[in-house]
């Protein structure tokens, strides 16, 4: 018994991190509450522990989980006398909504939308989503957000006290409303994806059920709102999506764009990508995903970073800048323009932006910091802003890359 319990728990914990979230979202819709939902959730799949390994794995695992987990609860709510006739919980989507049911029958989307209701403040929208939604601890989301675990802590218990006080419902919204919610939603969905595309913590550089589970969202949300911007996210990510083979190394390292083989790129999903910048652009109702998105279809398009239409990509990320200002676009472009006009012209723009403070606690900018200043021979500049990013890392391969970028520098 003991030698099959391992691979057992194995294929569980498995299940747990593919379908926890989904079984989550539709205990909500079925209970209600929240914290109720995440209890049942967890008993739910204590009884799977405990009862699979004699009965045998259900044809419909998630279904089981979902069904066990509610009922669960209600023994639970029985017992605390307020149970409230929930054997009739309530319909998919409320009336009144836009009929996306026939579109969508996914309790996730719901939930997204939920946590994204304009009642609840914009930062508790993404911090609750990406808890509830994505199952992301509070650390790797302040460290998202660049704020403390407590701070997202806090924001989690007020949303989730805001949604139970103000009877928020569960359903996507009718679609004079939709257009409000949008831009929260988009932010949540391309948060998940940059966790599972470059991962804040851990010892791999990538998490790809993440990556695959926000474009995944992009999918059925572009299915419901067919808006120039969900075109552009959707194409934004599936661009990233497609240089995943090419990002790591053998080792877990991670490759540089400069260096990756770009033949291991995948043209489909480069493909349908540029459709779908191509399609958002003809809209005419350009926004900060689509010119995203667009920077990306360059990249895709160049045949070898010495070939890439540089001015191209500084031409967009001024217009990036100025529909949407902020630090970090100011960075990626300071990055473009040193290819475009030498690394000295980047530098001066990356060490203005460290020198504002906004950036300062943000490796990455260290880390091009310390590139640039290796690229025109400033080994000692190089050292301090390499310490410095290290200082400032919590990804395991992400370290090793920069411990090994400072040990190749030269002395003196």
């Amino acid at each position: 018994m003991e030698a099959h319990a391992k691979p057992f728990e194995l294929a569980l914990e498995r299940l747990y991190r593919e379908e926890s979230r989904r079984v989550l979202a539709t205990l909500i819709r079925l209970l209600g509450d929240f914290d109720l939902a995440e209890e049942a959730l967890h008993e739910a799949f204590r009884a799977a522990l405990e009862q699979w390994p004699s009965q045998g794995v259900p044809a419909n695992p998630r279904a089981w989980l979902v069904s066990a987990g509610r009922f669960k609860a209600i023994d639970q709510l029985r017992r605390q006398a307020r149970f409230q006739s929930l054997d009739d919980g309530p319909e998919p989507l409320a009336a009144g909504g836009v009929g996306a049911g026939e579109l969508l029958e996914d309790d996730r989307l719901r939930l997204i939308f939920t946590c994204c209701h304009p009642a609840l403040a914009a930062d508790a929208q993404v911090a609750l989503t990406l808890r509830e939604v994505c199952d992301l601890s509070t650390e790797e989301i302040a460290r998202a957000f660049l704020a403390t675990p407590a701070t997202i802590a806090q924001r989690i218990v007020r949303a989730k006290s805001k949604i139970r006080a103000a009877h928020i419902p569960y359903e996507v919204p009718g679609r004079g409303e939709l257009a409000e919610r949008l831009e929260a939603v988009l932010r949540v969905i391309y948060l998940v994806f940059n966790e599972g595309y470059f991962a804040s913590s851990g010892d791999e550089l990538t998490r790809q059920h993440l990556s695959a589970e926000a474009i995944r969202l992009g999918r059925l949300l572009l299915e419901l709102l067919p808006e120039p911007e969900v075109r552009g996210l959707l194409a934004l990510m599936l661009l990233g999506e497609s240089r995943r083979a090419a990002r790591t190394a053998d080792d877990g390292l991670p490759v540089l764009l400069e260096e990756q083989d770009r033949a291991l790129w995948d043209r489909a999903l480069i493909a349908e990508g540029e459709a779908l910048v191509q399609a958002a652009f003809a809209a005419g109702e350009i926004g900060p995903y689509c010119l995203q998105a667009a920077i990306a279809a360059v990249h895709a398009e160049a045949p070898s970073m010495a070939a890439t239409d540089w001015p191209q990509i500084v031409g967009l990320y001024d217009v990036l800048l100025r529909a949407s200002p902020s630090p970090v676009i100011e960075l990626n472009r300071a990055v473009a323009l040193a290819m475009r006009d030498g690394p000295a012209a980047g530098l001066q723009l990356i060490e203005a932006l460290l020198a504002r403070g906004e950036l300062a606690d943000y490796h990455l900018a260290h880390a091009a910091c310390a590139d640039l200043n290796r690229r025109l021979g400033r080994w000692e500049a190089a050292r301090a802003a390499y310490q410095r990013a290290l200082q400032l890392s919590q990804q395991g391969m992400d370290r090793q890359f920069l411990e090994r970028r400072l040990a190749e520098l030269p002395a003196g």
